[in-house]
C-alpha cells in the first residue's frame, strides 16, 4: 500500500459543531452533541470513548458527511463537509456489512467498480488490499464461510481498496470476543502504518481505546462534549503487548475517572454510589 506523510497538519477540523435532531412525531427535540471542537492531526490516531447514547456516531457521521452539523463549521482538508461522504473519506461501520451473495473479492471491488473504475485497476488495488488484510487465500470464498473478525476484515480491504485518507471507524470489533479484538486492533495499527491514513475510532472500550491510538477524547453523558483529551505517548511501532506496560493501567483508569460519573448520568442514576 502506498504511504501517506503525516506531517502533524491539521487534516480535519469541527469548530463550535452541535447537532440538535429536531421535535418529531410527538417526540422532543433531542440535543445529541456539542458545542464541539476537534483538530485531527494528519496521520494520528484518535480514539473516542464515552458513555452510551453520548453522541459518539453522531460525531463520526458529521466527520463522514452522512448528516450536516446543526451550528459549527465541519473541515476535511480545509474543505467544507456537507451532504455526502467526500472523497479521500472511508468508513466502517460495527454491522457486518459484507454483501453475502458476493465472494471476498467481489465484495471488496464493490465500491470501484460502483465508481466505474478501470477493470485493471479494480483487479490491482483489489488483490493489493486483499493481500494486505490476509485475505488472499479467501478472496473466492463467501462470507457466512468466514468468522466474523474475517468477515470485519473485508469491509476494511473494501474502504481501503478505495485509498481514503481519512478512515473512520464505528465501533467495528463490538461485536467480537475480546481476544478477537485485540488481534483485530493490531490488523488496524498495522493498516494504519502501512498507509499513513488519518484514522478515527469511535469504540465503548476504553483498553482498545488506550491501546490503540494517540489521543483518546472522553466524552461527556448527552449532549456529548469533550471532558479530556488524554495523550497516550506510545511509539508509533506498538501492538497489544503495550497492555503489560504500567501506563496502559493509567491511562485506562484515567479515562474511567472522567467516564464512571457520565455513564451513570447516561443510566439515569441523580448521584454517585458509596465507595
Amino acid at each position: 500500500m502506498d504511504k501517506l506523510s503525516g506531517d502533524g497538519a491539521i487534516h480535519a477540523r469541527l469548530a463550535g459543531v452541535t447537532r440538535v435532531y429536531p421535535a418529531a412525531a410527538g417526540h422532543p427535540a433531542v440535543h445529541a452533541l456539542g458545542p464541539v471542537d476537534l483538530d485531527l492531526k494528519r496521520g494520528e490516531f484518535f480514539a473516542v470513548v464515552g458513555p452510551s447514547g453520548c453522541g459518539k456516531s453522531t460525531l463520526l457521521e458529521l466527520l463522514a458527511g452522512l448528516q450536516p452539523p446543526t451550528e459549527g463549521m465541519v473541515t476535511f482538508e480545509g474543505q467544507s463537509i456537507s451532504g455526502t461522504v467526500p472523497d479521500g473519506i472511508g468508513v466502517v461501520f460495527q454491522e457486518d456489512a459484507t454483501f453475502p451473495w458476493l465472494t471476498v473479492w467481489d465484495n471488496a471491488a464493490f465500491g470501484l467498480r460502483r465508481a466505474g473504475a478501470p477493470a485493471a485497476e479494480v483487479r490491482s488495488r483489489v488483490d493489493d488490499a486483499l493481500a494486505f488484510m490476509g485475505l488472499k487465500d479467501f478472496a473466492r470464498a463467501y462470507p457466512l464461510q468466514l468468522s466474523g473478525g474475517m468477515r470485519q476484515r473485508v469491509c476494511i480491504a473494501r474502504t481501503l481498496v478505495l485509498q481514503p485518507r481519512l478512515i473512520l471507524l464505528d465501533e467495528p470489533f463490538g461485536a467480537l470476543d475480546a481476544q478477537t479484538r485485540l488481534l483485530m486492533g493490531e490488523e488496524v495499527l498495522r493498516l494504519w502504518r502501512g498507509t499513513g491514513a488519518t484514522i478515527l475510532l469511535i469504540t465503548h472500550a476504553l483498553d482498545e481505546a488506550a491501546m490503540l491510538a494517540d489521543r483518546v477524547g472522553a466524552m461527556s453523558a448527552r449532549p456529548g462534549r469533550f471532558i479530556e483529551i488524554i495523550a497516550t505517548g506510545w511509539q508509533r511501532e506498538r501492538d497489544s503487548s503495550i497492555v503489560r506496560e504500567p501506563a496502559f493501567a493509567e491511562i485506562t483508569g484515567r479515562l474511567w475517572d472522567n467516564l464512571r460519573g457520565e455513564s451513570l448520568k447516561a443510566l439515569g442514576h441523580s448521584g454517585v454510589a458509596a465507595e
